[in-house]
């Protein structure tokens, strides 16, 4: 073995090695929950800490499904987000389409304000949109979510997408246009389906930020049966005031992030062709 050879070797070892700890140290917290979970409430609170627990229990998360509706829960979070992203994505989609397509008075002022709108803090909104849903009596109802959540992510949809577009060949649309092909067969049975990668991205980003925000759900969702997956998690309580249920928050904490985990892995071919195209043009 040559001096190169061994060199490379001992290289992609040390490279290995750092992305083992890199790996390593992002999942550590997540392993962690899971191991809280699955541990016994005496387990938990030893002194000194038990990284591994001596006995496995799926206790914790029986009581999430016995002594609350978390199921409730779950599916409320999964409604709100799907309807929130599909909202999204229909209304977004054709914006995006517009502003990359055609030529539309003050569009670099429209593209101005969509870009401060999405730089702009969602927090500092609370008490315009508390005004808004009082007024409109909108308050313990799924659409005091799924409105706000729209509104959003609806400013990033719109930049990604549009970003997609104009990557397309102009051709292909010529081309629909001579076919007889409408406006709107030509977005929705040529376009689309090229910029599946875009679709996909944007829809996971929407999804997850709706299913984790807590202060919007926190304030304007105070019916038990109506809650989410985080303000449910955060209420769990004990059996008296200073008995913190370590173990069902853990499971709740995994049980909220399991279904997330599972929509990146089964769309994550998707999500890297969407997060890497355009940035290499040859």
């Amino acid at each position: 073995m040559n001096n190169v050879q061994s060199r490379s070797l001992i290289f992609k070892v040390i490279l290995t090695g750092a992305i083992g700890l890199i790996a390593l140290f992002c999942l550590a917290p997540v392993l962690w929950q899971v191991l809280t979970s699955l541990k016994t409430g005496q387990e938990i609170l030893a002194i000194p800490n038990r990284y591994w627990p001596q006995h496995y229990t799926l206790d914790n998360y029986t009581v999430l499904f016995t002594d609350r509706p978390f199921l409730r829960y779950i599916l409320n979070s999964g409604f709100v987000s799907l309807a929130s992203t599909g909202l999204c994505l229909s209304i977004g989609t054709p914006a995006a389409y517009a502003l990359a397509r055609l030529r539309l008075w003050g569009q670099q002022f429209i593209l101005a304000g969509i870009l401060v709108v999405t730089l702009f803090p969602y927090v500092l909104l609370f008490l315009g949109l508390l005004e808004i849903l009082q007024a409109l009596k909108l308050g313990n109802n799924y659409l005091a979510l799924i409105v706000p959540y729209t509104a959003i992510n609806l400013p990033l949809t719109i930049l990604v997408m549009r970003s997609f577009f104009q990557q397309l060949p102009q051709d292909l649309e010529d081309a629909a246009q001579v076919d007889g092909y409408s406006t709107w067969q030509m977005l929705t049975q040529i376009l689309l389906p090229m910029t599946t990668p875009a679709l996909v991205t944007t829809g996971i980003l929407a999804f997850i930020f709706s299913w984790n925000e807590f202060i919007f759900a926190l304030t304007f969702i105070t019916q038990d049966d109506l809650k989410t997956i985080p303000v449910a998690a955060a209420q769990l309580s004990g059996a008296t005031v200073f008995d913190v249920p370590y173990g069902p928050i853990a499971a709740a904490t995994v049980l909220g992030t399991f279904p997330l985990v599972l929509l990146v892995l089964f769309f994550q071919r998707q999500i890297v062709q969407g997060l890497t195209a355009g940035a290499v043009k040859g």
